[in-house]
């Protein structure tokens, strides 16, 4: 009893809200069009977080894929999405929100048979500090201490969301995406595709 019930905002063909259904239920083989974002991530050095999602997922378990997604809650903004999401997925608070792809919408079936259907806006965001094991941020000098890498850029993320993590930079992502577009989500290949890192679609 007094489960919260996270809801997604249901959305008609043109993109205007419709109602809401709770996001447990709404992903089937049937899944209504529904809002969304994309995040990429990027730290200090330029490089862009890549997360591999939790095996216990219900679609597209153990890929890896851009630093998160999420659903803006009714009445929520991207921002405020993007910054809630960040701290339950990643134990992290981002800044420097902009979009990247504003109109991005795409339909993908896993191979289990549930369908993801979303407008999708994409944006990038920055993240400069470190956390802990425990998921407490550290100083700065903290994470220069601790980091013999450089790799300041360390998290803490949630289990049930991400099983792995690494930070890459662009060229390997896109070269990595392009050799074996099966192991990525298919969302992160198609953004790739509509030039997420350069700021609209790639010339051939």
């Amino acid at each position: 009893m007094g489960q919260n019930v996270e809801l997604v905002r249901l959305l008609d063909d043109s993109g205007a809200e419709i109602g809401t259904a709770d996001k447990a239920l709404v992903h089937t083989t049937e899944t209504p069009l529904h809002l969304a974002f994309s995040c990429h991530l990027f730290d200090a050095q330029g490089r862009t977080l890549l997360t591999r999602r939790a095996l216990s997922k219900l679609t597209w378990p153990g890929v890896w894929t851009n630093s998160f997604c999420g659903h803006p809650a009714p009445g929520e903004s991207f921002e405020e999405a993007i910054i809630r999401r960040a701290a339950m997925e990643l134990n992290i608070t981002v800044t420097n929100i902009e979009p990247a792809l504003p109109d991005f919408r795409y339909r993908a079936v896993d191979a289990s048979g549930i369908v993801e259907n979303e407008i999708c806006p994409v944006f990038t965001a920055v993240y400069d500090g470190a956390v802990s094991a425990d998921g407490v941020p550290t100083t700065d000098s903290d994470a220069a201490a601790g980091s013999d890498d450089d790799d300041a850029a360390a998290i803490a993320p949630n289990p049930a969301e991400v099983c792995d993590w690494a930070w890459a930079d662009v060229v390997d992502v896109e070269e990595a995406v392009a050799a074996t577009p099966f192991a990525f989500s298919p969302w992160l290949v198609q953004q790739l595709s509509e030039g997420v890192y350069t700021g609209g679609y790639l010339q051939p």
